[in-house]
């Protein structure tokens, strides 16, 4: 389960993302760091660490 932090951070990135017209590809929580992972139109890759701090890995 991801942590209260982490979720809404997930919520609030997701919710600016589509807001520029980017569909959500994939949500998903690693469970072997804890990292919330979320791709944005085949382009964005985002982490989202348990504390709620995120990180723009790369865009395509």
């Amino acid at each position: 389960m991801p942590t209260v932090e982490q979720a809404l951070r997930c919520f609030q990135l997701c919710q600016n993302l589509t807001d520029m017209y980017l569909p959500i590809d994939m949500l998903r929580l690693d469970m072997r760091t804890g990292s919330c992972v979320i791709i944005a139109g085949n382009e964005v890759l985002i982490e989202v660490y348990p504390n709620g701090n995120w990180r723009f890995i790369y865009e395509l």
